[in-house]
């Protein structure tokens, strides 16, 4: 899910029309006219196995997909900053385009948001790109080599199985080689996250928990040397969510006793908790999937430009393993705003208690459907 997660059939809120025939696109895909005029979509089912470098790569049997990184970064001096970096990938039709087709033929359409969060100088900045992607201007591929892109924006495998993240917008920019630091968190059980109690809603999820971030950050065209730690999602799917949901809360979360916490719920159209999940590796690297866990907003903030309000913090338990966690955000405002959609995605800290010991966190959240309906699809 990157974050839950960290798949809906067009626009989780995270994914935009950014022109006219996107726009278009997007009414289509809400009515179901993808599935009427293209069948032959594939669903995420039990036994998937996964490998790589393969799987770092697109799906192009499954309608909705994306890679997703957010991290907390650091300069010499200290200065804290958060980033986001999501493309997602919309299916046109399944599978690839067959040899000697035209340049102009698509399969899928990329997106893309880009976010960098200056903790100190409290600015909040997120941009977005979009492209047809024909002619090679966007695209996916398979590692080592790129993953995904559009125009300058870029998600790579290198040939020593690190990665390269860039980006730019207006005044700001990133360029960040990641290293990996564990393996490959997997996500539910059997192949498949699931995203309700109802069979036939799940996706196919991992994340690349503490990849060592290193490179260059500009904020206001001042470029700093930066490192830290980044949380990698990839997750594809065609049918996630149910009908009534209403949005999610997502976080991915790094302890600093050597844990990673992967937590979502997913909300009805009366906001109460429909579906609940999340994952836990310890410091030695056992896996714990998660259902005895409670998330709880906490508070509020309104945000003055969609007018939409949001949980000022989450309060996660998690009975089984004896955690309890506030998490807050490192700045109020971080909310994405591409109207008529808007969503909260940023940088946030943590404190609380594992099995009786203080421990602190840091990570990325993410809140949808409280800043306007969610449209379209079915996902995190």
């Amino acid at each position: 899910m990157s974050r839950s997660r960290r798949t809906f059939r067009l626009l989780k809120t995270r994914t935009f029309p950014l022109a006219g025939f996107l726009s278009l696109l997007a009414v289509s895909c809400v009515h179901g006219g993808l599935d009427s005029v293209v069948p032959g979509w594939e669903s995420a089912k039990s036994g998937w196995t996964y490998q790589f470098p393969r799987d770092h790569g697109p799906h192009r049997s499954f309608r909705t997909e994306w890679w997703y990184a957010t991290g907390n970064l650091r300069d010499e001096s200290g200065s804290e900053s958060g980033f986001q970096l999501t493309f997602f990938r919309q299916g046109i039709r399944p599978g690839e385009l067959p040899t000697g087709a035209s340049a102009f033929r698509v399969t899928d359409l990329p997106f893309a948001h880009f976010t960098v969060s200056d903790i100190r100088g409290k600015t909040f900045r997120a941009f977005q790109s979009s492209s047809r992607g024909s002619f090679g201007e966007a695209g996916f591929g398979t590692p080592p080599g790129r993953i995904a892109w559009i125009g300058d924006w870029i998600l790579e495998g290198l040939p020593d199985g690190a990665f390269r993240l860039a980006a730019s917008g207006k005044g700001r920019s990133l360029d960040l080689r990641l290293d990996q630091e564990r393996q490959p968190l997997i996500h539910g059980h059997d192949g498949i996250s699931p995203k309700s109690a109802h069979p036939g809603h799940a996706s196919h999820y991992y994340s690349l928990t503490r990849l060592q971030a290193s490179g260059m950050l500009a904020v206001d065209g001042r470029s700093r040397k930066v490192s830290g730690s980044v949380w990698f999602d990839h997750e594809w799917s065609t049918d996630s969510l149910e009908p009534d949901a209403a949005g999610w809360d997502w976080s991915g979360l790094h302890l600093d006793n050597g844990e990673d916490l992967m937590i979502f719920r997913i909300r009805d159209k009366q906001g109460k908790t429909a579906f609940v999940s999340g994952t836990l590796r310890d410091a030695k690297g056992s896996v714990t999937v998660l259902k005895d866990l409670s998330i709880v907003p906490s508070g509020s903030w309104k945000s003055p430009s969609s007018g939409g309000t949001y949980p000022a913090s989450l309060e996660v338990t998690v009975p089984e393993k004896d955690i309890a966690l506030r998490i807050l955000p490192k700045l109020p405002d971080q909310e994405l705003r591409f109207p008529p959609f808007a969503y909260w995605e940023g940088a946030v800290r943590g404190e609380g208690t594992v099995r009786g010991e203080a421990v602190r966190a840091e990570g990325y959240l993410e809140l949808t459907g409280y800043g306007g309906a969610i449209r379209g699809v079915n996902g995190k």
